[in-house]
């Protein structure tokens, strides 16, 4: 019988250029309602969930539940999450031609 291993995206992202684009790829794709999740993949890649749930300012139980799929953080638990991990959630202006076309 074949056994096989749960997927678990945690286990290719070894570099941080891997993180980069991991984290650049729901940017591309417009699928913000994921980010949390990829947050919660960072932080899990870099063993840094108890760092970041401290940042936020909840229990490291409370954070898994909010970067969850059935999680729904306020946006700032998602900024300083981010800010854990060295990143910088910004605005960015886009062309007008680019928000034609959305």
């Amino acid at each position: 019988m074949l056994k096989t291993k749960k997927f678990d995206v945690v286990d290719y992202l070894k570099t941080e250029e891997e993180i980069e684009a991991y984290l650049n790829a729901f940017y591309e794709d417009n699928d913000y309602k994921y980010l949390p999740l990829a947050l919660a993949d960072i932080a899990r890649a870099r063993k840094a969930m108890t760092k970041a749930a401290k940042a936020a300012g909840v229990s490291r139980t409370s954070l898994y539940q909010s970067l969850s799929e059935e999680g729904h953080p306020a946006f700032e638990t998602i900024a300083k999450v981010a800010q854990s991990l060295g990143y910088r959630l910004s605005l960015v202006s886009v062309s007008k031609q680019a928000v034609k076309k959305a």
